[in-house]
């Protein structure tokens, strides 16, 4: 299979959705846009395609004004029937693709927090094996509203819509699951002054809330990682 990647920010990388991805043996065309690389027209010479996070808003199309080609991309692939996942800003890519309204503030999370897997879940191919509650890390400000045609699958009591799928394969994902506890070590590293200037106390409580949280959103995360490449 053949997987197109779309990194949106410097230092933001698959994790445990690459891990799986490996697995499967997977051809990754890794593309950075922000950068000025080019996106593909549409989805033809690919089988999938990954939508990474970043620190930037869904609707900044003045400072990234590849993101409505991204957008209509999206569309190509979910029309074609092929896999798209969409991870923090890709989620809401994603949402936002379909239709469904961008929400910009209000929704503050960082570290490790609780998602609820709705009744749709226990349905669902990518997320009917998980426990009905478990934590997971979180990184966001934003939030969106669903599109109308999309299937609610977690959230909790900052983020209404922390996951959804829209037809077969598509989904978008609010919170990083594909963030285990080494990269999480690494995004506290490489983003240690925006986190301190916004978290102080983040530095001193890493290693504490790893081992409190870190086993079970692990394997949560690499769970739906895997499930979601079974979709391909």
């Amino acid at each position: 299979m053949r997987v197109l990647v779309v990194q949106n920010f410097d230092n933001t990388g698959l994790g445990q959705v690459g891990a799986a991805l490996a697995e499967a043996g997977a051809d990754l065309d890794v593309r950075l846009p922000y950068k000025g690389d080019a996106l593909p027209g549409d989805a033809t010479g690919h089988d999938a395609m990954v939508v990474l996070g970043g620190g930037q808003n869904a609707l900044d199309d003045e400072e990234y004004p590849y993101f409505p080609a991204l957008l209509e991309v999206t569309r190509d692939f979910a029309g074609k029937d092929r896999a798209v996942l969409g991870i923090c800003l890709g989620g809401q890519l994603v949402a936002r693709a379909f239709g469904g309204v961008n929400r910009i503030g209000g929704a503050n999370e960082f570290g490790w927090r609780g998602v609820s897997l709705t009744p749709d879940a226990k349905a669902d191919p990518v997320l009917s094996a998980l426990p009905e509650t478990f934590p997971i890390f979180q990184w966001h400000d934003d939030t969106f509203e669903l599109p109308d045609d999309a299937v609610r699958l977690a959230g909790n009591d900052v983020a209404e819509n922390q996951a959804f799928r829209v037809g077969r394969a598509v989904y978008g994902f609010q919170f990083h699951f594909e963030a285990d506890r080494p990269l999480v070590k690494d995004w506290s590293s490489s983003f240690a002054p925006t986190i301190a200037a916004l978290h102080p106390d983040w530095a001193g409580e890493l290693e504490s809330e790893m081992a409190r949280n870190g086993p079970d959103a692990d394997a949560a995360g690499l769970a739906i990682a895997r499930a979601w490449v079974a979709t391909i």
